[in-house]
Order: C-alpha cells, then sequence, then structure tokens
C-alpha cells in the first residue's frame, strides 16, 4: 500500500522552509501508539496476579520470569530492528505491522492459558515493539532534519505520555464497572487509530539518509554508512549503553511492584484502578517535561538533565518504602514523570549526537536500546526474587540502588554531547 497521500492544510514546514513536516499527523501517531507500543505494561502483571493468581500457579516471581523472557526476546530484537528500519524504504508501513501484533499478541492473553504460551504471546508482543522507538525517531529525523531533532522529539514525547495519561485514565475508570479485561478492548481501539494516522504520512517526504544520520541536508550529497568497528570504538555511545542499562534495571520494575502491591491490598479491580492512576499521574508530569527539555537540550546540554533524571529514580525507589497507603504511592509514582520524561525525550538525541555522520543512527539506537531492554528484563526478576525473598521494602531500596550507580557512572565518565555557547 502506497503512501503517498499529500500533507494536509495543518502542515508546517521547518525554519529553512524546505521540508515538509506532517506536524498533526505526528502528534496524533505518537498519542494513539502511546498505549500499543509497551503491550499491556504493568495490567500484565494485574492480570496473571489477580484473575489467574496463585490458583493458576501465578505469583511474583512467575510474573517476573515471563516479563524477563518477553524482554530477553525483545531486547535481542533491537538490534536488528534498528537495522530494519535503517534499511526499509516505507517507514510507516513499518509501524503500522507492528502495532497490529502487538495488538494481537496481548488481545489474545484471556483466552490462552499456561506458562509457556504466556510467554510466548509476550515475546511476539516484544519482538514487534522493539520497531516503534527507532521508527518513529526515524521518521522525525527523516522529517525535520537534525537542526530540529531535539525540539521535534520533545513534541513527540510530550504527545506520547499525553496518549498513556488518557489511555490510562480511560482504563482506569472503565476498570471499575468492566474489571481488568477492559485494557484489551481499549489497546484494540487505539491500534486502529494508529494504523490509520500512519497511513496518513506521506512517506515520500522522508529522506531516508538523513532518516539513518548520515551527516547531509536531503539535497546534498551523503557519505556511506560508516562500519560496525566505528560504533563499537565509539565510547561514549558504549557508556550510554550501560547508563541506560543501569537506569531500566532500576526503573521497569518500580511500576509493576507498585501495582503487584496494591493487588495484595485493595483487590484486583481497585489495583487496576489504582495503577492507571499511577500512570496518568507520572504521564501529566512528563507531558511538560518532554516540551521543556526538548525546547532547551540545545541551551542546557544533556549531560545536567541525565543526572536529574537519574537522582529522581533514585529517590522515588527509596520514598516507596515510607507507606503502604495507595494515594502515596501514586503521589510517588509521579515522580516518574521527572526521571523518565528526561530520559525519554534525550535518548535519541543522545544517540543522533553521538552517532552523527556514521549513517548508523536508527541501529545506533537498537543496539543501545537491547541494553536498556537487557536491564528492564532482569529487573522484573530481580524485584520479583528480592520481594518473593525479602519483602517489598528491600525490592524498592535495591532499585534505588542501582538508580543511585547509574548517577555516579553517568557523572563520572559521560561526556557532554551538545556543543553550547
Amino acid at each position: 500500500m502506497a503512501m503517498t497521500d499529500a500533507p494536509s492544510a495543518t502542515d508546517t514546514r521547518d525554519e529553512q522552509g524546505s521540508t515538509s513536516v506532517p506536524t498533526r499527523t505526528l502528534d496524533a501517531l505518537n498519542f494513539f501508539l502511546a498505549d500499543v507500543r509497551d503491550g499491556l505494561g504493568p495490567y500484565l502483571a494485574i492480570y496473571l496476579l489477580a484473575v489467574r493468581g496463585p490458583a493458576h500457579g501465578w505469583n511474583e516471581a512467575t510474573v517476573g520470569a515471563v516479563l524477563t523472557i518477553a524482554g530477553i526476546v525483545g531486547l535481542i530484537s533491537q538490534t536488528p530492528a534498528g537495522s530494519l528500519i535503517d534499511r526499509t524504504r516505507n517507514k510507516p508501513r513499518i509501524v503500522m505491522i507492528a502495532a497490529l501484533l502487538v495488538t494481537l499478541s496481548s488481545i489474545s492473553l484471556p483466552i490462552v492459558t499456561g506458562f509457556t504460551v504466556v510467554a510466548i504471546t509476550q515475546s511476539i508482543a516484544a519482538v514487534a515493539g522493539a520497531v516503534f522507538a527507532p521508527a518513529i525517531s526515524a521518521i522525525t529525523l527523516g522529517l525535520v532534519g537534525p537542526k530540529l531533532f531535539a525540539k521535534r522529539v520533545g513534541r513527540n514525547e510530550a504527545f506520547n505520555h499525553a496518549g498513556n495519561a488518557v489511555s490510562a485514565a480511560l482504563a482506569g475508570v472503565l476498570a471499575w464497572k468492566f474489571g481488568p479485561v477492559v485494557v484489551f478492548w481499549l489497546m484494540g481501539g487505539l491500534t486502529v487509530a494508529s494504523i490509520v494516522t500512519a497511513s496518513r504520512i506521506d512517506n515520500g517526504a522522508i529522506d531516508n539518509a538523513v532518516a539513518r544520520g548520515l551527516d547531509c541536508e536531503p539535497d546534498d550529497d551523503c557519505d556511506e554508512p560508516s562500519g560496525w568497528k566505528a560504533l563499537i570504538e565509539n565510547k561514549p555511545l558504549m557508556i550510554f549503553a550501560v547508563t541506560a542499562f543501569l537506569f531500566h534495571l532500576a526503573n521497569a520494575a518500580m511500576l509493576t511492584s507498585v501495582s503487584q502491591l496494591l493487588s495484595r491490598t485493595v483487590g484486583k479491580d481497585q489495583a487496576t484502578s489504582l495503577t492507571a492512576a499511577c500512570i496518568v499521574a507520572a504521564q501529566l508530569v512528563m507531558v511538560p517535561v518532554a516540551i521543556v527539555v526538548g525546547r532547551n537540550t540545545e541551551k542546557w546540554g544533556t549531560k545536567p538533565l541525565f543526572l536529574v533524571a537519574f537522582a529522581f529514580l533514585a529517590v522515588r525507589g527509596a520514598l516507596y518504602t515510607v507507606s503502604n497507603d495507595p494515594w502515596w504511592l501514586v503521589g510517588v509514582q509521579a515522580l516518574d514523570g521527572i526521571g523518565a520524561g528526561i530520559f525519554g525525550a534525550l535518548f535519541p538525541v543522545v544517540i543522533a549526537d553521538l552517532t552523527k555522520g556514521t549513517g548508523r543512527f536508527n541501529v545506533s539506537q537498537g543496539a543501545v536500546a537491547s541494553a536498556q531492554g537487557l536491564g528492564a528484563a532482569l529487573s522484573a526478576s530481580l524485584a520479583g526474587a528480592i520481594i518473593v525473598g525479602a519483602g517489598y521494602t528491600a525490592g524498592f531500596l535495591t532499585l534505588a540502588v542501582v538508580a543511585g550507580l547509574g548517577l555516579a557512572l553517568y557523572l563520572v565518565a559521560m561526556p557532554e554531547t551538545k556543543k553550547r555557547g
């Protein structure tokens, strides 16, 4: 299916007036994909623990094992996904296919049983989900060019977080009446909206050379992509991969652990709604954070902002141990809006800076995403095992310590990627 629709009257142009940018279409795509790209997320833990429960052999440890398996499969897929995006000439179509696969894998959960089948369905969703981040970044870079990339990524993240907030709010309200199964219906509707929106992006307006990080403008001749050796020898890129690993090792299991704690204390239906409230609180904070970061990255630099992200992540882990009151947990989760909001807005920007002119932007995104995916996958098992053995307080404090290690490494070893002044 050819993507040849002309940009709408609401589309804008960049500062040079050279590249047609479907601004509102990108806004809508990030909004609708927000609830699709991560699959069931924390709702998977609630569904397996509260709906299936110990009677069917599910506890925090087995849930963590499923999340780890899917996470490992997903992280193995990250680098190939980035390479696919570098090579494909129709990136919007790839987004549509991935959205469909994630949704079909997720909505099959109520009709499948057994650890193995659940692990397989979630692994399929993880493989497809690996495509979204590099695809959206590549589409954006190919449309706006490197000069406006940081600002546009901030706007992308703002609409992504707004979409998460709206979908989580809907899930929370509807769960009171229909139970946790409502998240499956919601995902199906948002997938349809995502596919329709992606089909409206003019594929011909995407400069594929610029989209893969070659140091050129759309009308210039581009050098050939560099070899893998140039990326492996890129020390700052390797350091950034390690810090991304530590960030997600600390962050990924926090919301999942909170949702499990809520299911133990208030019941499955209220836990679904309160988990939705946790997501809404964080996403509402992420919206302004992403916009501010995107607009000021060139002025403030990336390193100070990332240090702030790690600091808030460590504090958040410690504050979870203060009280089990549901609304206290919701309030603490709002701090995720600062840490994860900064990370999401700057992740592709830092990689674009470190790989500028190599032609390996998207495959580098995939490689670093593999590192952060490994951290996220191990986070679930790490937290699950500690919670089962020593309780929730020990689990949260462990995650906070990991965040502190990430902060120290970034402070000592990671250079600034923006040339200021």
